[in-house]
């Protein structure tokens, strides 16, 4: 039986905003798509229905590699709390999004991805995880950008 961290990639950090400010870079397209992504991509989001049931989809435009397809549907939206969907391009994982209020002007974000197989979670771990730093930094330029 894997164990539920086999099957995990999980990245956080704390972020010096309000967690209303640091869920507005992410419910709004047109400021999440100046951060979501590795350094050097841009994204063009041809739907954000931010509800239960509704779809995310985009094309992320890598710097050297063309252009990656992304679609999901969202399952949870809880506003400045959480947000979670499955991915329904490969590759297929859940995701989760957790904003965590740690002070007035303290956030914690958390990133979730759930994958069914260990060998597929440890295919994606070694790209995502600096990259999901990356993620995290280009939110904090957005953040400080209001």
């Amino acid at each position: 039986m894997n164990s539920q961290s086999n099957l995990e990639i999980f990245s956080t950090r704390i972020l010096n905003a309000p967690v209303e400010e640091v869920y507005k870079a992410f419910d709004d397209p047109s400021r999440l798509k100046n951060w979501w992504g590795p350094n050097g991509f841009t994204n063009t989001i041809h739907e954000f229905d931010l509800k239960p049931g509704g779809k995310w989809i985009l094309t992320m435009h890598g710097p050297e590699k063309g252009n990656y397809e992304n679609s999901s549907v969202f399952k949870i939206v809880k506003p400045n709390e959480f947000v979670s969907w499955k991915r329904i391009s490969k590759p297929l994982f859940d995701m989760e999004i957790a904003f965590e209020k740690i002070a007035d002007s303290k956030t914690k974000i958390s990133f979730r991805m759930i994958f069914e197989t260990v060998e597929e979670c440890n295919k994606i771990r070694p790209f995502a995880e600096p990259k999901n730093e990356e993620n995290f930094d280009r939110l904090e330029k957005e953040i400080m950008k209001t």
